[in-house]
């Protein structure tokens, strides 16, 4: 099957585990082809009365030393077999996982959160069985069926050939239900994605839930999407209610047959009571190779819906990709630290869903250790314009190039190194404050306390009991909207960047901590290019150069004294904050 070519290096790699496994699977498949021999041995003896207590003791030790086998072999293909399905389900979650990371800030635009947890949770669940229990029940379908139909044809070929009659039917039913279960079992999974999403959701936003009493109204809404996950459940259980039982009835056909047909020729003594006792047997072992059919395609047919929907996922390329070709020199590159001159070459840019562009025509330069401040209303593109230039997103038109090459040319870890990226809504970690601010990198502490310090969060985070080992809980619960807001800036200051994106870094702080925040970036301003959005123009006044955005352009441009004379945006929004303030 097409679908399953994404497992199959990891087949490759385990090939020599998987070939043990399958010898030791049919190994015990081979065994309890020789338990029905024995028990027709003993039933021929019981009918002829040519048995005493030893021979018959012989008869029971040796079921009991098969049995012994039997059970090392089933734990060593257990050991390998389910093994290597449980190391793919690994691999192929970390590969997953790897690949999510790779994609762009606009596949996640499009993306729901619980997609992909269902992706990376129930969908590799099911690629697991398909290749674990899948590659057993195909195993023993195969070879444990053959094997018993030929121990009964070597008892009776024409009762063989009457108890095989409904074997072409079950092929058919497995054919033909095989493609219902594919499509149900798709849609199964892409309605479980909807649940989890919408369960993850309610409990992201629980506190907001809470506060406006709508418990009641979130539950209905999780209801409703749990019965659509149960009504679609359900249309698969009735294909599978309908197979399973099918499959099971053909089995006791089977049996019927065997029992009418060979107890008339056990009566006429064309076959010895202990054949027709080991045909049944044989029968018996013939008939979880039967169901294992319906198995196999159920757990396949499932899996391959499974990772028809990886696949997706896996073949989905990242729009911001590094172009190694059109760098002359990459090494050189790579060696050389960015000293921090950014200029935007009549740049546009536009979100996919939007219907306006979200920039148009932005052309600045920011020489190096210099400070750019943007401001202008909310839905301007202040936001988008940093994104631009740590390439979270790419341009639609124009260039933005630092230190006169273009970004894109730029290797992507690299520009990323080189730039600190405060956003507008600071993300944190359920770890601990150090776990936060150094990212997982090791860091010495003296470096941690100064990148503290300059964010103004170190007294704060002095006054906690653990300190810097204080756990903050899911998304920073436990400390307010400022403090969250500057361990994500002492998290950019604590690798010293050549460059700083500050997108409304003091928007929900204090009057005095803003003028701390500030003064820590005037500082930085010595020997970092800095580029500073904010709402409150006090945020700005430094700043050598401030641009006004409206609607996606430039609206104005300048510095704080030549703007704040104009009749505009600028002059008009620093004198109602400056009234605010004073009042």
């Amino acid at each position: 099957m097409k679908s399953f070519r994404l497992i199959q290096p990891y087949f490759y790699q385990r090939r020599h585990l998987i070939i043990t496994g399958i010898i030791c699977l049919m190994g015990v498949d081979t065994l309890q082809l020789f338990i029905p021999r024995i028990i027709k041995w003993a039933v021929d003896d019981l009918a002829s009365l040519k048995i005493d207590i030893k021979q018959l003791s012989f008869y029971a030790g040796e079921i009991i030393c098969i049995a012994v086998l039997m059970g090392a072999l089933r734990f060593v293909w257990r050991r390998f077999l389910i093994g290597t399905s449980r190391v793919i389900e690994k691999e192929l979650r970390n590969k997953l996982f790897f690949h999510i990371q790779t994609l762009s800030a606009g596949y996640f635009d499009q993306t729901k959160t619980g997609d992909l947890m269902a992706h990376a949770t129930n969908d590799i669940n099911n690629i697991r069985m398909a290749v674990g229990m899948g590659m057993v029940a195909l195993t023993d379908a195969i070879f444990l069926g053959s094997a018993a139909i030929c121990f009964m044809a070597y008892i009776n070929v024409k009762l063989t050939l009457f108890a095989l009659i409904p074997m072409p039917v079950i092929v058919w039913f497995t054919r033909s239900f095989g493609k219902k279960m594919h499509r149900r079992y798709t849609t199964v999974q892409e309605t479980f994605s909807e649940l989890t999403e919408s369960v993850r959701e309610s409990f992201s936003g629980i506190r907001i839930v809470k506060a406006f009493n709508r418990e009641k109204s979130e539950t209905r809404r999780v209801t409703a999407v749990s019965e659509k996950y149960i009504a679609e459940n359900l249309k698969l259980v009735r294909i599978m209610g309908t197979f399973f039982p099918m499959m099971i009835l053909f089995t006791n056909m089977s049996l019927t047959i065997v029992l009418f047909l060979g107890g008339r020729q056990t009566i006429t003594t064309t076959i010895t009571p202990g054949d027709f006792v080991a045909f049944i047997s044989y029968l018996n072992l013939l008939t979880w190779p039967m169901m294992a059919i319906g198995w196999v395609t159920n757990l396949i047919q499932r899996g391959s819906a499974s990772i028809d929907r990886i696949n997706r996922i896996l073949n989905t390329q990242p729009e911001i990709v590094e172009h190694p070709k059109t760098i002359k020199d990459k090494d050189e590159v790579e060696s050389k630290r960015i000293k921090g001159e950014i200029q935007f070459k009549n740049v546009g840019f536009s979100y996919k869903s939007a219907a306006s562009p979200a920039l148009s025509d932005i052309r600045f330069t920011v020489p190096p250790g210099s400070v750019l401040g943007i401001v202008g209303p909310q839905g301007s593109g202040k936001t988008s314009l940093l994104q631009l230039v740590a390439r979270i997103y790419d341009v639609s038109s124009g260039s933005i190039t630092i230190d006169h090459l273009d970004i894109k040319k730029h290797p992507l870890s690299d520009l990323r190194k080189n730039i600190g990226f405060v956003s507008q809504e600071p993300f944190l970690f359920s770890g601990s404050i150090r776990d936060n601010i150094t990212f997982g990198e090791p860091v010495g502490e003296e470096k941690l306390i100064q990148a503290a310090k300059a964010a103004a969060m170190y007294e704060t985070i002095t006054g906690f009991a653990n300190g810097f080992e204080t756990v903050i809980g899911e998304k920073g619960v436990i400390l307010s909207g400022g403090q969250k807001q500057r361990i994500v800036l002492a998290r950019a200051l604590i690798n010293d960047p050549p460059i700083m994106l500050l997108d409304d870094p003091i928007g929900q702080v204090d009057t005095q901590t803003a003028a701390e925040i500030i003064r820590t970036i005037r500082n930085l301003s010595q020997d970092k290019t800095i580029i500073i959005v904010s709402h409150r123009v006090s945020a700005v006044l430094f700043a050598d150069q401030i641009i006004v955005l409206d609607a996606g352009q430039i609206s104005e441009s300048g510095t704080h004294k030549t703007l704040v004379t104009s009749n505009s945006y600028y002059a008009k929004a620093y004198a109602i904050q400056r009234a605010e303030q004073l009042k």
